[in-house]
């Protein structure tokens, strides 16, 4: 397997920019990470940093032992670590993460918070992660739907962080096919997908040509519907050759 891949962020209309985006690939392995730190909490760009760091930069192409326990572990070690910036700096640092693992045909991802993963095969969403949110949990009980949860006043109400003693849960996702060239991955923070419908990504994948024109056709849909307040916005789009 090969990767097309393109990343992005913005700072928005916020005055800094507290995601981080990082990939890295090594022949038929790769691992894919978008961290959104949390901006009502000091030091939010340095948490996603150090998810991102944790993850990416130290990586050195193999998942031991597994994807499934690597992934969890990592995501873990993240947290950890922030909580030790968090007792040096005498302040709150915390983050969310999506985080996809693929070795050959196989591919796994996990997040904590709602940054999101969607899994795209011929063309359609074929699944995607859950948010751990207050307005997650109400769409899943039927109060609201899922568009809703975009502007839900409870949509920034987060379960589950990493920055927490006891709310870094990763969720793990581990679809039983295999990928196949075609196949694609969006992952992206809430400054992002609050502004997208789900029907409009395989949509925008079957008109492009590689991965940055995927996602420009995103971004492009974004302008006639974000405001100048917007939040910061991160988009990486994965297509598997």
């Amino acid at each position: 397997m090969k990767f097309d891949v393109f990343a992005y962020t913005n700072k928005g209309g916020r005055s800094y920019n507290q995601d981080h985006v990082s990939f890295r690939t090594i022949e038929q392995n790769g691992i894919f990470v978008v961290a959104d730190g949390l901006g009502g909490h000091s030091f939010g760009e340095l948490a996603s940093e150090i998810v991102c760091n944790t993850m990416v930069e130290e990586w050195d192409g193999t998942f031991q032992p597994d994807q499934k326990g690597w992934l969890q572990e990592k995501i873990i070690e993240s947290n950890r670590r922030i909580l030790k910036e968090q007792e040096e700096r005498n302040s709150v640092l915390k983050s969310t993460v999506v985080a996809l693992s693929v070795v050959g045909d196989k591919a796994v991802w996990a997040n904590v918070g709602d940054s999101r993963l969607y899994y795209v095969h011929e063309g359609e969403v074929q699944s995607y992660t859950n948010d751990h949110s207050v307005a997650y949990k109400k769409y899943k009980g039927g109060e609201i739907t899922r568009q809703e949860i975009c502007t839900d006043p409870d949509q920034s109400a987060l379960l589950r962080t990493v920055g927490s003693e006891d709310r870094c849960k990763p969720e793990i996702y581990a679809p039983e096919t295999s990928i196949v060239p075609g196949d694609a991955f969006l992952l992206c923070s809430d400054g992002m997908w609050e502004f997208i419908r789900d029907g409009e990504i395989g949509i925008d994948l079957q008109r492009a040509v590689n991965a940055e024109a995927w996602a420009k056709h995103l971004l492009l849909r974004l302008m006639d519907r974000i405001n100048e307040e917007n939040d910061n916005l991160s988009i990486m789009t994965v297509i598997v050759k």
